[in-house]
């Protein structure tokens, strides 16, 4: 069952709460329902953690905690599925953002040389910023929906085919 799946990977709420970078939310983290797995609470979480995958800010993992407290969702999942965007699949994502950014808008795609400065990020703001930036947010948004739908649909399916499997099981012991 896809539950039993993702509690492998996930650590326990008390390591989580232990975490000194959390403690910013203080007693918000005692609510049950950020700790509880399942359908509604999973396919949330993943789908603000998607969400804010796609947003380029640092503290996406902060963000996500921060949307998933009011929103009452998964805080682990959440926090795990920003992780999606890591410092190996960033620089595809955000060219691929950016590639759909120029399409809505309808500009060219402009050159540009990384350079890790402060004087590059406020140069490229100028010149690709609105681009990128709105290719993050279309990214964002669809990501996010699609997320949603599927782990919802993976959800239902995985219960189905339990219930199946256990139907099953009893028809084999009545039958012995």
């Amino acid at each position: 069952m896809l539950k039993k799946f993702i509690k492998r990977f996930l650590p326990s709420p008390q390591k989580i709460k232990e975490q000194k970078v959390l403690s910013v939310f203080g007693t918000l983290l005692h609510d049950p329902n950020l700790w509880h797995l399942n359908r509604r609470s999973a396919a949330g979480a993943v789908a603000v953690g998607l969400f804010f995958a796609f947003i380029p800010l640092p503290f996406q993992m902060w963000l996500s905690a921060g949307m998933a407290i009011p929103l009452r969702v998964n805080l682990p999942l959440s926090v795990a599925t920003v992780w999606i965007t890591n410092p190996f699949t960033m620089p595809p994502i955000f060219y691929g953002a950016y590639l759909i950014g120029t399409a809505v808008l309808g500009t060219k795609t402009q050159e540009f040389a990384f350079e890790l400065s402060w004087h590059w990020v406020v140069q490229s703001m100028e010149t690709i910023g609105p681009a990128f930036l709105v290719g993050c947010l279309i990214c964002s948004i669809v990501s996010s929906t699609l997320g949603f739908i599927s782990f919802n649909y993976l959800w239902r399916l995985s219960v189905i085919k339990a219930w199946q499997q256990r139907l099953k099981k009893r028809r084999s012991k009545i039958v012995k």
